[in-house]
């Protein structure tokens, strides 16, 4: 006899390289997780992991019951949240991704008053440096800030987002103040490698005139993590591009300098992306709504830091 709590376990064990990581992921001991492996593969009669194998590895069978498993679950959970939403009881379990510096930030906040609102909610938040290219059965609401490219997913803007270029003032003061973007050419530029950007290709239009201007930049430094890169400029190492709501209290604080406002950079928009089964749930439409009300004025907007310290 097999039981929803089984395939639950079994499902963590195929997605784990090891019983120490289905271990964490389901908030037991390792000792645990043998014991009831070792109980699961006795009561159904064969073995569900290949002990020979150094990474752990599920069986033909162990593999065949996990994928059963997981559509079992999925139908189950379809079940619940139908009739859940006929009574309208936020209830379940809410798995969110999201970037790692925009999600400590405004996401983490936002649940924490969610599962307050919400307390039969249960919630997950996996933070990622790239969370587009994770597949789409391992979560239910993913918030993206950028450009999204052929995403056939149901996508809602949250807020609007631009991307400035900034620089620490004595780094201007001892190098001098781009006045047009090929000028980025004779400074330390840092890249940041996100998502699936040409991070180094830069591309402006004037506000004033429209004109396009695109300069290849040369990284004298460059980090996949937003929080480095913004305090290598702060601490004067160059010029930066980053988002406005990243940097929007350093410009106001004096740390960080607008530059080059008279171009514009491609917008980075905050959305949110709809996984393809539970995205749909009454408890993700619940923690949109808070996160919509979280960034409702824009948070980064409140002073105004659009206009350039210098010129």
């Amino acid at each position: 006899m097999i039981s929803s709590d089984d395939l639950r376990f079994i499902v963590a064990l195929a997605q784990s390289n090891s019983l120490a990581a289905a271990s964490r992921a389901l908030n037991v001991t390792p000792s645990a997780v043998t014991q009831r492996l070792q109980s699961m593969e006795e009561r159904i009669g064969f073995r569900l992991v290949d002990r020979s194998s150094r990474r752990m590895v599920l069986t033909d069978e162990g593999d065949k019951l996990a994928n059963g498993g997981q559509r079992v679950l999925e139908e189950l959970g379809d079940l619940i949240d139908t009739l859940n939403s006929r009574r309208a009881e936020v209830s379940g379990h809410l798995r969110i991704v999201a970037p790692l510096g925009f999600g400590r930030r405004y996401v983490a906040p936002a649940a924490t008053q969610f599962r307050l609102l919400f307390p039969n909610v249960t919630v997950s938040l996996m933070l990622f440096d790239r969370p587009a290219h994770l597949g789409e059965d391992g979560w239910d609401l993913m918030i993206y800030v950028g450009q999204l490219r052929n995403s056939s997913l149901i996508s809602h803007v949250l807020a609007s987002n631009e991307r400035f270029v900034c620089a620490a003032p004595d780094y201007l003061a001892r190098v001098g103040t781009p006045k047009r973007p090929k000028d980025l050419l004779n400074h330390h530029c840092i890249a940041l490698r996100e998502n699936d950007e040409d991070v180094t290709l830069w591309r402006f239009t004037g506000t004033q005139r429209g004109e396009r201007e695109t300069v290849r930049i040369k990284p004298v430094c460059s980090s996949n993590d937003g929080e480095v890169i913004r305090n290598w400029a702060v601490g004067r190492a160059g010029v930066i591009v980053r988002s406005e709501w990243d940097v929007a209290d350093d410009i106001r604080a004096g740390r960080l300098v607008r530059v080059l406002d008279r171009w514009k950079l491609p917008s980075a928009n905050v959305m949110a992306l709809l996984g393809p089964r539970h995205g749909r749930s009454l408890r993700t439409r619940r923690f949109l709504q808070q996160l919509h009300s979280t960034l409702t004025p824009l948070p980064w907007r409140q002073k105004n830091i659009v206009q350039p310290l210098i010129r």
